[in-house]
């Protein structure tokens, strides 16, 4: 007869002491439990113990975890959170210096589970900590020099502990004195520090400035990107990762009138080319995390162009009107001609006839082009810098197609309009950065004008498949379409430089994308006679059980999912896999991501699949609900989804990309006996059917399938036959 759900077998160490083997009832308080077991090992004061985890995490055992214990767990009885607190609170402040290290080693240990960080805060732990960092480390200051490496453990452990600390979100960071945010300034703008304190300090400065807006400006004031740029050029990639992130923060949360003068504090400081040089050009190979933060960069740097994009033209203002003489300057080589040259109407009609060359759709005031938002006054600024910096081919182009039959010019002006604000979608200008996302492009830190010189590639490649094309004013949407795939494929293809780009564009002509589109169709040819869709309706059951079983086969090897934590570089993991009879789920904690397979020992907790009772996804997850910051990220909602069992409870997940996300819905659902509709489900079943109608219908190539089946023969007239097999 199997165990009460309600006893769990564990096993129980005590130091000094032969481990001990016990049955655990849940329903019993833990205070009674944690008694029992004092009492078998003749301890007093009972209260002053506390169960722990024994492994790498050593987290207490509490009310609201019991319920993670499960058989054969090892247990250690150890002291109470709160003992552990007033121990360690004393011995951080012991005269001795190899206690206090060995004591703030032990708490930066310590800090990082929650129950021991509340009794530790509850003694203003916190406090205790700022102060040591703000004062405490003076007395040590002279002997640094001496004793260099332990000042640095000292200072470091100091750090960890706080950061672990502060990680609880228990403690709002807006408590914080400026003698603090000083001194930790100071560690991140000496030349030499330990590279230990210098990430932890370079950590709490990007938290500070995260989370809490007055923080931004004490700490905008202690830091400057000239004192960051040095650590950008050493080797060390964390530490390097650390820094962009402080850059980033104070980027995200400066004051829209402030950003444009930071942008032009970075390009003065040259951060591009040191970011470029020793971070994306660096023989060590760029790690998730340092993806992100240049992604963010990358987001952040073209969310400058927001305020351009969104600005409409005043057609009376004539400082912008001058940039539309500029544009016809250039183009035609005339000089703005005095006020009495000619009569009004001569220059108007002169001017109207160059506006129309140039391709403005309105030929009277092209002004009135650039109203429209988005690209807004952004489309014109691409045109003067590709006029300015880019004349020869400017010049050609406008000229070229002034003087082509006007069914085939391309006009410039309207191309250039949408093809600026297609390049803003492409970008996704004025977008907030994706928690998840390492999307970042090398080419665009290869220019300080990158936005601009990826316009001028772009409208030249226009023009250039617009003559490929052949086109007329009628195919402008045609054309727009087939360079915005241009640009998608070439940009897939990562280029290192903007010349590597335009050398992809070259390759990607528009008979190259004619004959990819036609591999593409031919790959997923949907045959309309009747007989093929008589077969491929037969077939479709036999592939859709086919997916099935591929998608239940991917859950039985089980994935490893990110815990959303508030600090990104502290990440939890956990794994979560079907048994091979799919009719359990395992699932369990990890400390890292793993390389290889996760043993099924190692996922303690079960979820039988008879008792799941729906599969949530999106913003209709909890998960999704309870955290404010999430619900507004897009990419993390559609990855998000959870499985509701019991009578209220959840199994939450954030896949860590669309296709295992596809993944999981699919084999719930299917685990469920619900259809599998996701966009990998559709995709698999369009190229699986379209493999198998190809393989059976191999033996039938050049043959005519008729529409209708051949007619039946007439029966014969008698059966006075016999087919001889001798």
């Amino acid at each position: 007869m199997p165990p009460p759900a309600d006893i769990v077998k564990v096993a129980i160490e005590w130091p000094g002491a032969f481990p001990k083997l016990m049955e655990i009832d849940q329903k019993k308080p833990l205070s009674a439990i944690i008694k029992e077991v004092c009492e078998g090992w003749s301890l007093g004061n009972h209260e002053s113990f506390a169960l722990q985890i024994a492994d790498a995490t050593n987290f207490y055992i509490t009310e609201k975890n019991r319920n993670d214990i499960k058989n054969g767990s090892i247990l250690r009885l150890t002291t109470s959170p709160y003992q552990t607190a007033v121990q360690l609170h004393e011995r951080i402040q012991s005269s001795s210096m190899d206690a206090k290290l060995e004591a703030l080693k032990d708490l930066a240990n310590a800090s990082r589970d929650i129950t021991f960080a509340q009794e530790f805060i509850n003694l203003d732990g916190i406090s205790l900590l700022t102060q040591m960092v703000e004062s405490g480390t003076e007395r040590y200051q002279k002997l640094q020099k001496i004793m260099k490496p332990c000042f640095g453990d000292l200072l470091s452990f100091t750090l960890t502990a706080f950061v672990e600390l502060m990680d609880h979100g228990i403690v709002s960071w807006d408590t914080f004195s400026v003698a603090f945010i000083k001194k930790i300034a100071s560690y991140v703008n000496k030349s030499a520090m330990d590279t230990a304190v210098l990430q932890r300090s370079l950590a709490i400065l990007e938290s500070m400035v995260l989370n809490s807006q007055d923080l931004y400006h004490k700490v905008a004031q202690e830091i400057t990107i000239g004192q960051l740029i040095p650590h950008l050029q050493g080797t060390d990639q964390d530490i390097q990762t650390y820094t962009i992130a402080v850059i980033n923060a104070l980027f995200l949360k400066a004051p829209e009138e402030k950003r444009q003068e930071m942008a032009h504090i970075l390009a003065q400081k040259q951060l591009r080319s040191i970011i470029l040089s020793n971070v994306i050009r660096s023989p060590t190979p760029i790690n998730d995390e340092m993806a992100h933060q240049l992604y963010v960069l990358q987001v952040l740097t073209f969310n400058l162009l927001e305020d351009r994009m969104m600005t409409k033209m005043d057609p009376q203002d004539q400082a912008q009107r001058d940039i539309i003489f500029e544009l016809r300057r250039i183009a035609f080589d005339v000089e703005c001609e005095p006020n009495n040259s000619g009569s009004i109407e001569k220059r108007k009609s002169m001017y109207t006839r160059d506006y129309k060359k140039l391709g403005f759709i309105n030929h009277v005031n092209p002004a009135v082009d650039f109203t429209q938002i988005p690209p807004g006054m952004l489309a014109l600024d691409n045109m003067l810098y590709f006029a300015r910096h880019h004349q020869d081919a400017y010049i050609r182009i406008v000229l070229e197609n002034s003087s082509r039959e006007d069914k085939h010019e391309c006009p410039f002006g309207r191309s250039s309009i949408e093809l600026t604000k297609m390049l803003c979608e492409i970008l996704k200008v004025g977008e907030l950065p994706s928690e998840n996302c390492h999307d970042f492009h090398p080419m665009f830190f290869t220019h300080d004008r990158s936005f601009e010189e990826f316009f001028c590639i772009c409208i030249q490649l226009l023009n250039k498949t617009w003559k490929e094309m052949r086109a007329t004013s009628e195919d402008f949407n045609k054309v727009m379409q087939v360079v915005r795939e241009q640009i998608m494929r070439a940009l897939t293809l990562k280029p290192n430089s903007l010349d590597q780009f335009k050398s992809r564009l070259q390759n990607l002509s528009y008979t190259e994308i004619l004959k990819i589109r036609q591999s593409e169709r031919m790959n997923q040819e949907d045959f309309q006679s009747r007989p093929i869709l008589e077969l491929r309706e037969k077939i479709q059951p036999e592939i859709m059980e086919l997916i099935k079983q591929q998608r239940l086969n991917r859950l039985c090897e089980g994935t490893c999912f990110r815990k959303i934590s508030s600090r990104r570089r502290q990440d939890k993991f956990w794994y979560c896999r079907l048994s091979p009879n799919h009719k359990v789920l395992h699932y369990g904690d990890l400390e890292e991501s793993p390389q290889g397979e996760v043993p099924h020992d190692s996922l303690q907790d079960k979820l039988p699949v008879a008792d799941i009772k729906a599969v949530i996804t999106g913003k209709d997850c909890p998960h999704m609900k309870e955290k404010g910051a999430l619900k507004q990220n897009k990419e993390v909602l559609e990855l998000a989804f959870s499985v509701l069992y019991e009578s209220d409870e959840y199994l939450n997940f954030i896949a860590p990309d669309k296709h295992e996300y596809c993944v999981w819905t699919d084999g719930l659902n299917a685990l469920l006996g619900k259809e599998m509709t996701s966009d990998y489900t559709k995709s698999d079943m369009d190229t699986l059917l379209s493999m198998e109608m190809k393989l059976r219908l191999l033996d039938l190539e050049n043959i005519q399938i008729p529409e209708a089946p051949p007619p039946i023969p007439k029966e014969p007239s008698n059966y006075d036959f016999v087919y001889d097999c001798n």
